[in-house]
């Protein structure tokens, strides 16, 4: 990762988020102009979870669906699974459960593949949506 985006990672750590929005997104513009996908796909999902924390969800949605079709494209499935994981958990907080399984689902199956320890924590978020869906049709 480049100097910048490891700058904004510790910046946002800090919870210094301006400064982490502000270098990210010079990340952003120089990872576009060298033609560096992965670390644009990256910026963009640490984006999204900056303004996922902010309450800024559409903003967060459309900077993690970005990230999302490059992750697809370039085929890093391990970045896929967590922009999908954290896709789930936006539309599981707008009590759109379905959509949520929709991005869980996949997300927890990639991450099993993967044998990644990430997979215990998708599937506990995924068995918490779908309790909520059968409450609902309760």
């Amino acid at each position: 990762m480049p100097t910048l985006h490891n700058l904004a990672n510790i910046y946002a750590n800090k919870g210094e988020v301006d400064e982490a929005i502000a270098l990210y997104n010079q990340s952003l513009e120089i990872s576009d102009r060298i033609g560096d996908v992965q670390t644009k796909a990256a910026t963009l999902q640490n984006l999204g979870i900056i303004y996922a924390n902010k309450g800024e969800v559409e903003e967060a949605i459309a900077l993690f669906n970005q990230s999302l079709s490059i992750n697809e494209r370039i085929g890093d499935v391990q970045s896929k699974a967590m922009t999908l994981w954290w896709l789930g958990y936006l539309a599981e907080q707008q009590g759109e459960y379905t959509k949520a399984i929709s991005y869980l689902q996949p997300a927890l199956e990639i991450l099993q593949r993967l044998k990644s320890p990430h997979a215990e924590s998708v599937s506990a978020s995924l068995d918490k949506v779908q309790q909520k869906v059968e409450s609902e049709e309760d």
